[in-house]
């Protein structure tokens, strides 16, 4: 039997432009690294369809083919992950329009979401870890949070959205806001411990990582520097910078989030218990965790080799 959906001839009467419409969502997300997120879908959107498109015109069959076309042309060769990722913004913001009574339909309904591939590999050996770490031309600021990134196996948009006052530096931890919003707490060990005052060199606010030169647009201030009018380094840039770094590294380029798999694979080699790994991750659950969590096959064939029997002999 074909689903009824309820015709409502005021739909849309009173919605604004396209534009206004997307900034009137963004401004309901707190979480700021859910914000960034969001904000690439959905002034992607606004970008294709025009900012004084009526919101309306995102409805009927014609909407939802040019959608799906536009996203297909944007992010189809994009890892599942990103598509996902994406998927899930702009399915808010429409699930949010809908709720102001802007829209009636769903023009995200011809794209689907993106199984994700099953990768045992992700995870960075030991040996790779530090001869990135110790590379002689990575400058300051990339050492420290590659460091930073290893250590305390955050994820890269809660240390880049890392503000000076949130650092503890004496007890090495710092505050941070955890994916879903949550406060948490992150630690780290005395190489990080060592570097970060080098960055900071005296410096008591603003973001911790800063871009090379001052900001060329206005932004808001708490993602500037006060004395030297820098912006908060974007996770866009610092991944690019992180692959062309790697690029040159045998099994590169890697990513960003490479490192906090690794810190966890290599927490639980060493022996860390679940209860550690949820506090080290941030994970809420011990199945989000399970997949970080996996031995390396170089741990795997360090354990074989200590069980077998011709070795002990040796």
């Amino acid at each position: 039997m074909a689903t009824a959906h309820r015709l409502d001839v005021n739909v849309g009467v009173n919605a604004p432009r396209l534009g206004a419409a997307a900034e009137a969502f963004l401004a309901t997300i707190a979480n700021p690294n859910t914000a960034r997120a969001y904000t690439i879908a959905t002034r992607a959107l606004v970008a294709e369809l025009g900012e004084h498109a009526a919101v309306t015109k995102l409805d009927g069959e014609a909407g939802a083919d040019r959608v799906a076309a536009w996203f297909a042309g944007r992010w189809g060769d994009a890892a599942a992950a990103t598509i996902n990722a994406r998927l899930d913004a702009l399915g808010s913001a429409c699930a949010w329009w809908r709720d102001q009574n802007w829209l009636s339909g769903d023009p995200l309904r011809r794209i689907r979401r993106r199984a994700r591939t099953p990768d045992r590999t992700r995870a960075l050996g030991r040996a790779d870890v530090e001869a990135l770490l110790a590379r002689p031309t990575l400058g300051l600021r990339e050492r420290t949070l590659y460091r930073l990134l290893y250590e305390s196996a955050a994820r890269a948009q809660e240390v880049l959205a890392l503000d000076v006052a949130e650092l503890d530096l004496r007890n090495r931890r710092a505050t941070v806001r955890r994916k879903g919003g949550a406060v948490d707490v992150i630690v780290w060990r005395t190489a990080t411990a060592r570097l970060l005052p080098r960055l900071l060199d005296g410096r008591r606010a603003g973001p911790v990582f800063l871009t090379d030169r001052r900001a060329r647009v206005q932004l808001p201030p708490g993602d500037l520097d006060p004395a030297s009018g820098r912006a908060r380094l974007s996770y866009r840039r610092a991944a690019e910078l992180f692959e062309t770094t790697t690029a040159q590294l045998t099994g590169g380029p890697w990513t960003l989030h490479q490192l906090r798999h690794s810190a966890l694979t290599h927490a639980a080699e060493d022996g860390a218990n679940t209860s550690t790994l949820l506090a080290y991750s941030g994970h809420t659950s011990v199945a989000s965790l399970t997949r970080y969590a996996r031995v390396s096959p170089e741990a795997l064939a360090r354990w074989q080799e200590g069980r077998d029997p011709a070795a002990r002999r040796r």
